[in-house]
């Protein structure tokens, strides 16, 4: 099975064509305020607008009030949410549209019993724990810790590179990736070459 690819932290249009050109399954539109990388409600339209099809958009959330959700989702189209926060599930299953939920992973986490928490996701994004840092840390975490009993898909981040993506590939075997500051120029702003190289290692892998 190929595994998936999804550019996070999109903030212009042209960055999100390179992504699908590329062949992003899914690009990451950031819509917590104090993130380098949020993005303006109709910057995201315009992003979404301009999208060709077959590309799935996911909105991501901290911690967010439902009216929040509600404002985005009336502007700009979106097919999955992306919770990043300690959202409770019952606010995650709170939308018309299915979600993934981040897991930050840290030395005394238990992931399987985090997941436990949210049977209603549809896969689970593991990412690297900084604290007062939501997401985006440009760091890696001990894959080994990852359980191999979950019973949803894996969309593995946190410090993926061209140098490293395969090696994560091969070691977990991930339904997806995720990756924002790994093939960025600047925060929020995407580099062509990194990305080009990002897809070549991924697709490099035989499926």
């Amino acid at each position: 099975m190929r595994t998936r690819i999804k550019i996070c932290g999109i903030t212009r249009i042209e960055d999100a064509l390179l992504a699908a050109m590329l062949g992003a399954d899914a690009i990451g539109l950031v819509f917590y305020k104090d993130s380098p990388r949020v993005v303006a409600i109709d910057r995201a339209a315009e992003i979404v607008d301009a999208l060709p099809p077959f590309i799935s958009v996911v909105g991501l959330f901290v911690d967010p009030g439902p009216e929040e959700i509600y404002d985005v989702q009336q502007q700009v189209r979106l097919d999955l949410l992306q919770f990043h926060g300690e959202e409770k599930p019952h606010l995650c299953n709170g939308f018309e549209i299915p979600y993934i939920k981040a897991i930050r992973v840290r030395g005394d986490l238990d992931i399987g019993e985090y997941a436990a928490r949210y049977p209603d996701a549809r896969g689970f994004l593991l990412d690297t724990w900084q604290k007062d840092v939501p997401g985006g840390t440009g760091n890696t975490f001990d894959w080994s810790r990852v359980p191999k009993e979950l019973k949803r898909p894996i969309i593995l981040a946190g410090g993926l590179t061209a140098d490293n993506v395969a090696r994560a590939i091969d070691t977990l075997h991930p339904y997806g990736i995720d990756v924002s500051s790994g093939v960025e120029a600047a925060k929020g702003i995407k580099d062509p070459n990194k990305m080009a190289a990002f897809f070549n290692s991924v697709q490099s892998i035989p499926a």
